[in-house]
């Protein structure tokens, strides 16, 4: 079985956490990583261990994720690993939502993944090669309450990956998404004693991304559930 070789890799809505272990993880393996987010000013620290390339970007402007992909494509390479990180959230009582606030969450979430994708996809389909991972959450599956906006985005972003999954799949490009099921461990939040590994280890989530990127395509997986050993679902 041939497995995918890939060499450029654009994550969008980098940060600290599962972006972060993903640049760390992709330079190990000698793959090229751009980072695009709306301040960069904090990729500082995570471009110099990587090597990475930092781009200002809203994934929510159609005219500024064109922009992006040509900017990795002259400074970098066609990235032929896209992965959508950013999501946006509007809490509160359901008659107490704000419009524009939900509209925003929305946007961020799925509209977003939309335009890095399309971008993506118009690029990968001529040499029938590529991967597009999207990044999903608990909300994904379960809307909670005064938590509408963000399921709204995120059930929206899954009903994308599994729609482009299936028109693209048979094209040679990679459509995956993850339902992260559960709180990721940071600096600011760690594990009670009492319950080790109740938290997502970034750096775990990492290696399950990479484990379903080196996937041989007549095995592909299109979604993937991952949670602690703890949590309920």
């Amino acid at each position: 079985m041939e497995k995918p070789d890939y060499n450029t890799a654009l994550i969008v809505g980098a940060g600290e956490g599962l972006s972060a272990s993903l640049a760390r993880l992709f330079a190990r393996e000698g793959i090229k990583v751009a980072l695009a987010a709306r301040k960069i000013e904090k990729l500082g620290e995570l471009c110099s261990r990587t090597g990475a390339k930092a781009f200002a970007c809203d994934a929510t402007s159609a005219e500024e994720v064109e922009r992006l992909f040509g900017q990795v494509e002259r400074e970098i390479a066609t990235p032929d690993i896209v992965v959508y990180n950013a999501s946006a959230r509007a809490r509160g009582s359901f008659v107490d939502l704000v419009p524009a606030e939900v509209a925003h969450a929305i946007s961020v979430s799925a509209f977003g993944g939309f335009l890095v994708a399309q971008q993506a996809a118009k690029r990968m389909l001529p040499n029938k090669r590529g991967a597009i991972f999207f990044t999903g959450a608990s909300a994904s599956v379960k809307g909670y309450p005064q938590s509408a906006p963000f399921a709204m985005g995120k059930f929206a972003l899954r009903g994308l990956a599994q729609s482009m999954a299936r028109e693209l799949s048979p094209q040679g490009i990679h459509v995956a998404h993850f339902v992260i099921d559960g709180g990721i461990r940071s600096a600011v939040r760690t594990e009670p004693a009492d319950r080790p590994d109740s938290f997502l280890d970034p750096d775990a989530i990492a290696e399950s991304y990479w484990n379903v990127l080196q996937q041989p395509r007549n095995a592909w997986t299109w979604e993937l559930e991952l949670r602690p050993w703890v949590e309920k679902f």
